[in-house]
């Protein structure tokens, strides 16, 4: 038996992107840091490392992610790693490995109710492209 599963809590280095599918599945792409501590053998200082992870959620759950996550929350997630694939106009290949959710939990840091408008958060307003994203 084979496991592909990644679990993460950290938070958001920046407000999710709403991206909607050709099909008009609306998915949400998220960027999480998490950070790593040790002690150093030799001069027995705290060492910290931050690590930068890209996440991407569909359906419901890029629904909630969209409406109410933003830059600096600290968010739950489970998910699984995908590589994917594409060319640039160029034609260079590029590669990115993603978190792909499958369940995220709020901790803290969400957008408030009064932060945004009612009509900021329609269908109509969130911008349509679609993946890949070139970064």
């Amino acid at each position: 038996m084979d496991v592909n599963k990644v679990i993460l809590l950290g938070r958001l280095t920046k407000d999710p992107i709403a991206k909607a599918m050709p099909s008009g599945q609306e998915i949400s792409l998220l960027s999480l840091a998490t950070n790593y501590q040790w002690r150093d053998q030799k001069t027995k200082e705290r060492q910290e490392r931050v690590e930068f992870h890209s996440a991407i959620a569909w359906g419901n759950i890029a629904k909630v992610a969209n409406k109410y996550l933003a830059k600096g929350a600290q968010v739950y997630l489970e998910g699984r790693l995908k590589t994917r694939d594409w060319k640039d106009k160029a034609g260079i290949k590029h590669y990115k490995t993603e978190v792909v959710i499958s369940e995220m939990n709020m901790l803290g840091g969400s957008k408030k109710q009064g932060n945004k408008q009612q009509e900021d958060l329609s269908p109509e307003s969130i911008t349509i492209e679609e993946v890949p994203i070139e970064e």
